[in-house]
C-alpha cells in the first residue's frame, strides 16, 4: 500500500479546501443561531482528540458560532454519562447510534433533531436515519463515522513468516500455532477497561449464533443460560491460548502496540487500532515515517466459523456521532452546529486528522480515501448483518462495570470455571433489573 500524499499534508490539504469551499449550504437553521455552545467530548486520545476539534472549529467558523469543549477520558465519560444529562448538560454530546441512543431518548434526555433531518436526511442512508431514529419516530442523532472490529496485523510480519491470512476458525487455529511456535503471541488482547472483550464474544456469537439471535440476546428476548450461548464460551476458552496473557492489567492501546512491535500477530479489535501509529513512531517521526508504518498496517474480517452463518458475514460496526441534551441552553445553536456537523466537508476534516473510519454522510469526499479506509468500506458493505457493539446493543445498566463488563472479566480471569453456574449468574442479573418502561 502507498499514499498519494503524507498524512499530514493529507489533513491541512482536505482542512483547507473545506474552508474554501463555497459548495457547502450553510444552514437555515443557523440563521438566528448566536452565542457559546457547549460540547461534552469523549475523545480523549490524543489523535481523535485533534481530529474533532479541528471539526468542531469548522463548524464555528461556517455558523459563526463559539464553542467550548468539554473532554473526558473515554471510559470516564460513558460511565457518568447519564448523570450528566441529569445534571446541568453541555449542548451537545458525543454519543452512539441504535439502542443506547433509543435508551436515552426514551427518558426523554435527548432533544428532538427532526427539524435538523429534515434538512439533512438527503446527506445520509435510510439505514443511518433508522439507527438514528428513536421508538417515538423522532431522530436524536447524528452520525459521523463508522468503523468496523477486525483483525489487524502488518503484512511485512506475514510476509517475513509465510503466513496466509485465515478465512475460517480451523485455519486461524493453525495460523495460531505457527506463530506461538515461531516465538510470538498470536493474538494481542486486552480487558482492562471493561469494554474489549465485549467485541470478541460480539464476533463468536454472531458467527455461531447468526446476527438475529445476537441481537435477540441482547434484547433480553434469548436466555444467557441457552446451550448456544454456552457453545460460544466453550469456543473462546479453546481460543485463549493464542490469546495474549494477562488481559485485565492491560489497556487496547497496550495491545495493539504489541503488534506494531511486533511481539504480537494480530489483535481483534476497531479499525481505531491506526490511532496508535503515531504513537508507535513517536513524537518527533516525520509524516513520511508515520505513513511509511501505516503502510504496514492491513486488517482482514474475522474468520467464519463452518456454520449456516457464514454467508452472512455480521460484524460489528458501530456508529458514532452526536446528540442534544433536551436540557441543552443553546437549543437553536446545537442545532446550527449540527446540521454544519451533518455534511461530508465537516466529516472529510476529522477523517484527514483520524483516517482510522468511514464517514456517513453520502456526499463525503471518497476520493481522499487512504486504502485502508478503503477497505474498511468494502468490509463493512460486504458484511451481512451489522450490529454496533455489545455495550450499544444493550441496556446500559446490563452492560456496564456491575454486568457484562465485569462478568466477562471474570470469565477471563477464570475460563475453566463452571460455565453452567457462571452463564446462570449472568441471567439472573438481567432478571432482576427493573422494566425500562
Amino acid at each position: 500500500m502507498a499514499f498519494s500524499a503524507p498524512h499530514a499534508l493529507r489533513r491541512t490539504t482536505v482542512f483547507a479546501t473545506a474552508l474554501a469551499s463555497a459548495a457547502l449550504v450553510v444552514s437555515s437553521l443557523g440563521v438566528a443561531a448566536q452565542g457559546e455552545v457547549t460540547i461534552r467530548s469523549n475523545y480523549s486520545d490524543p489523535v481523535p482528540k485533534q481530529a474533532f476539534q479541528d471539526m468542531m472549529d469548522y463548524c464555528a467558523e461556517q455558523t459563526g458560532l463559539s464553542i467550548s469543549i468539554n473532554t473526558l477520558q473515554h471510559e470516564d465519560y460513558q460511565n457518568t454519562f447519564s448523570q450528566a444529562l441529569q445534571a446541568s448538560p453541555e449542548d451537545i454530546l458525543a454519543w452512539f447510534a441504535g439502542y443506547r441512543m433509543k435508551f436515552f431518548a426514551e427518558q426523554g434526555l435527548f432533544g428532538s433533531l427532526s427539524d435538523v433531518w429534515a434538512e439533512v436526511g438527503d446527506n445520509y442512508s435510510e439505514a443511518f436515519k433508522t439507527a438514528s431514529t428513536g421508538n417515538d419516530g423522532d431522530q436524536y442523532f447524528v452520525p459521523i463515522y463508522n468503523y468496523p472490529w477486525v483483525i489487524n496485523y502488518r503484512p511485512s510480519v506475514f510476509e517475513e513468516n509465510g503466513w496466509e491470512v485465515p478465512t475460517t476458525l480451523d485455519e486461524f487455529v493453525a495460523l495460531s500455532e505457527e506463530i506461538k511456535a515461531a516465538g510470538m503471541v498470536p493474538l494481542a488482547f486486552a480487558d482492562k477497561q471493561g469494554w474489549p472483550a465485549m467485541g470478541f464474544f460480539d464476533i463468536l456469537n454472531m458467527r455461531m449464533n447468526g446476527y438475529q439471535f445476537h441481537v435477540d440476546l441482547m434484547a433480553g428476548t434469548e436466555k444467557w443460560t441457552d446451550p448456544r450461548v454456552k457453545a460460544v464460551f466453550e469456543e473462546w476458552k479453546s481460543l485463549t491460548p493464542y490469546l495474549q496473557e494477562g488481559a485485565l492489567g492491560r489497556d487496547w492501546q497496550e495491545a495493539a502496540q504489541a503488534v506494531l512491535n511486533k511481539d504480537a500477530a494480530m489483535m481483534f479489535i476497531g479499525t481505531f487500532f491506526g490511532e496508535q501509529i503515531p504513537a508507535y513512531a513517536g513524537e518527533n517521526a516525520t509524516p513520511e515515517e508515520i505513513a511509511a508504518i501505516t503502510d504496514d498496517w492491513d486488517f482482514f474480517a474475522f474468520p467464519v466459523a463452518g456454520t449456516e452463518f457464514d454467508a452472512e458475514m455480521a460484524i460489528d460496526a458501530p456508529i458514532d456521532g452526536l446528540v442534544m441534551a433536551a436540557a441543552a441552553a443553546n437549543p437553536d445553536g446545537a442545532k446550527a452546529m449540527l446540521a454544519c456537523l451533518a455534511t461530508g466537508a465537516a466529516q472529510d476534516i476529522f477523517l484527514a486528522a483520524s483516517p482510522n473510519n468511514v464517514a456517513a454522510a453520502s456526499d463525503a469526499d471518497t476520493s481522499a480515501y487512504t486504502p485502508q479506509q478503503q477497505r474498511m468500506a468494502e468490509i463493512i458493505g460486504s458484511a451481512g448483518a451489522i450490529a454496533q457493539f455489545l455495550d450499544r446493543d444493550t441496556r446500559p445498566d446490563f452492560a456496564g462495570p456491575q454486568g457484562m463488563q465485569g462478568f466477562l472479566q471474570n470469565f477471563l480471569d477464570n475460563p475453566d470455571q463452571d460455565l453452567d453456574g457462571y452463564l446462570q449468574g449472568i441471567q439472573d442479573f438481567w432478571d432482576t433489573l427493573p422494566p425500562l418502561s
